[in-house]
């Protein structure tokens, strides 16, 4: 049912391309980060990642508006994106096969695609995670004959420990930073990392500000009837506030407004496991708040799912090994795969 194409994944059997990075004329998009979503003609999706997509799209076009005309003229024009929006746990018929959305609780929005027909039940998992949040829809699993997995987190010492124990953490050091009369900085995804980030804050009492792309995306959360604690948008003339500023990582300069104030900075990542994490990012302190399945949880998705295959891609290629010792039968999506036996 799955294969890859043009360095893309690919269903022959709908004609149905899976979170390209080229323009397609028709493609499924699991959920709103960038290296999932792109510009198509029609995009495939959920009702809420959707509502991600259009604004990221419109932000990402305003941006390029800036760009001279005479550069403008030089490049290709792509036609407008559609969109073929699908609740959760609603299926639709396409051909031969019946497709389902449901959730991976990855980010809002986020989606697994199962694929019914003659030859079987398949599922494509996106990213995903297990452990419930406050921001993002409740994961679920389904039985299926194949799954197709990412694994970005497939080794065994990624074993997060309790979400709630991270949060409390997180609460601590914003709290401890505050109390010594300086900001503590949140690094995090401005789409899913940042909102959950909010969302702890906030419970633990803690002002919050929020970068401008975190706060837009915060907003488009709250349409979709996600309820968030108080934040306010980052203003550059407010250098006085005691708050917790969020801040996605590719702004790692810190903002004009805490120049000549003192600053603890954290990081929000499952990576934050590995012993050189907080000298790798250049933070104070990182934090394994995951929007990924760790370890545990993936073996958990293969035990919940109990297929007959597994596929794997995105990840690290020896969970696949690791998988084969304990009787699963595994395989790392390839191109051409005779070629991965030389």
């Amino acid at each position: 049912m799955f294969s890859l194409a043009e360095k893309s994944l690919y269903v022959r059997a709908l004609d149905l391309w899976i979170d390209s990075m080229r323009p397609r004329s028709r493609c499924y998009v699991s959920h709103g980060h960038s290296d999932h979503a792109r510009e198509h003609e029609t995009i495939v999706t959920s009702v809420n990642s959707a509502r991600i997509c259009r604004l990221r799209f419109a932000r990402k076009g305003a941006h390029s508006s800036q760009t001279p005309l005479l550069e403008l003229s030089h490049i290709p024009q792509k036609p407008a994106c559609s969109f073929e929006e699908h609740a959760f746990n609603e299926p639709w018929e396409v051909g031969d096969h019946r497709l389902t959305l449901f959730s991976a609780g990855h980010v809002l929005g986020s989606a697994q695609l199962l694929i019914e027909g003659e030859d079987g039940s398949f599922v494509y998992t996106g990213d995903f995670k297990l452990e419930d949040s406050y921001t993002a829809e409740p994961p679920e699993v389904k039985r299926c004959d194949v799954v197709l997995m990412e694994c970005t987190y497939g080794r065994p010492q990624y074993a997060f420990p309790p979400r709630a124990e991270v949060a409390a953490q997180i609460i601590a050091f914003a709290r401890e930073t505050l109390e010594a009369g300086a900001v503590p900085v949140f690094y995090a995804y401005s789409l899913g990392k940042a909102q959950e980030a909010i969302a702890i804050l906030g419970r633990g009492n803690i002002p919050v500000s929020a970068h401008g792309a975190v706060y837009a995306i915060s907003k488009v959360y709250e349409e979709a009837g996600i309820e968030l604690p108080p934040y306010t948008k980052y203003d550059a003339e407010d250098s006085d506030g005691d708050y917790a500023l969020v801040w996605p990582p590719s702004g790692r300069g810190l903002p004009k407004a805490l120049h000549g104030r003192k600053t603890k900075t954290a990081i929000l990542t499952g990576w934050s496991m590995d012993r050189s994490a907080n000298f790798r990012y250049g933070v104070d302190r990182g934090f394994p708040l995951s929007d990924h399945a760790d370890y545990p949880a993936l073996l958990r998705y293969i035990e919940l799912a109990q297929p007959r295959k597994v596929l794997l891609n995105h990840g690290w290629r020896d969970f696949v090994f690791r998988l084969r010792k304990i009787g699963v039968d595994a395989e790392y999506l390839e191109e051409h795969p005779q070629l991965s036996l030389l």
